[in-house]
Order: structure tokens, then sequence, then C-alpha cells
């Protein structure tokens, strides 16, 4: 996450300049802050999870979207979008064009970059909404997967190299060697 630029933009103005935007920004209470790009194993992880997603959720009324979508956290005390590299949502009422606001999955593939603000700031604000069930971290540089799950409080779940990564909130399981399937070198 790059610093913030001090706009003070309201949520229209905001939405209105992502659409022309070169750069992505996300939105906390009217503060942007510009996006960081990826590595190539980063972008690996994301589409291998994203075509499995994608696959797994055929037929039903979950779509998976990946870091071009916007996720909208909304409460009475923050209004906030943010940019999850990859994200899931079943509820036919969650239409808007330009993000949506029921996650019912949101994955971070982490980064240097990004990774003390995924697990701090971010998963604070995720947790905020209702809909959302897990979250996960996914390391780019070891196999690892931290899945957290909302319980009475959110209870985490780590998976490693010869392990099956459980997604309980949309019924799938897969091996973690098919999420970072072309990444390392064997």
């Amino acid at each position: 996450m790059a610093l913030a630029e001090k706009l003070n933009l309201s949520v229209a103005d905001y939405l209105q300049g992502e659409l022309i935007s070169e750069v992505k920004y996300e939105y906390i209470n009217g503060e942007v802050y510009a996006m960081s790009g990826a590595k190539r194993a980063h972008n690996i992880i994301s589409m291998n999870l994203s075509g499995l997603l994608f696959a797994h959720l055929r037929g039903t009324p979950c779509r998976v979207f990946n870091s071009d979508m916007k996720v909208r956290v909304q409460t009475a005390a923050a209004d906030c979008f943010f940019y999850p590299d990859l994200h899931v949502t079943c509820s036919a009422s969650d239409t808007e064009e330009l993000f949506n606001s029921q996650p019912k999955l949101i994955v971070e593939v982490l980064s240097d970059a990004t990774e003390r603000y995924d697990r701090a700031e971010k998963f604070h604000h995720y947790r905020k909404l209702a809909s959302l069930e897990e979250y996960v971290l996914i390391a780019q540089d070891t196999p690892r997967v931290e899945c957290y799950r909302r319980g009475d409080a959110w209870d985490l779940q780590i998976y490693q190299q010869g392990e099956q990564a459980v997604f309980q909130s949309l019924g799938f399981e897969l091996a973690v060697a098919d999420i970072y399937e072309g990444v390392f070198a064997g």
C-alpha cells in the first residue's frame, strides 16, 4: 500500500475517478491509497486459485472475482473500498456494477509490501462484513495457506505442502500444491 493522497474524495467522486484512472486506488473514508504492483508468483497463485474456484462454482449462484473488482465495507464508522486479490460472492442481491459488498470468501496473496496491511488493517475492515465467512492469506515464497473462519471468533487453520486446503464456505477442498502449480521449480 502506498501513501495516502489527501484528497478527501466523496464516494461518488472516487468511483467515477476509478473508471478513468490508470492506477488502482483503495479508498478509506475519503482518502485514497495507490495499489502496488505484483510479482510473477503473486499472479500465478491468483490465477491458479481463480481458475479452480471458477470451475468449482460453475452452475451455482456464486461468482469469483479477481483484483479488478472492488469490495465495499460500509459501517457507521467507515466507508471503504478495497481490491482483494480474489473474492467470491453468492448473494443474488450483490449486483452493483463497480463493487461487491457481500463477499463470502476473500483471498489476499501476501507480498512484502502489503503483508502487514493485509493481516491488520484490511482484516480489521473485512471482519465487519456480515456475509464474510472466510478470509484467506496465501504466502508467495513458501506453500502456506492461512484460512481464518468466522465462528464464535475468527479461527485460524493453516495448510501447507502435501495437505488439502478446505474452504468450508464454498464446500471446496483442493491440494495446496494446486494453488502453487508453476510457482516453484521442482
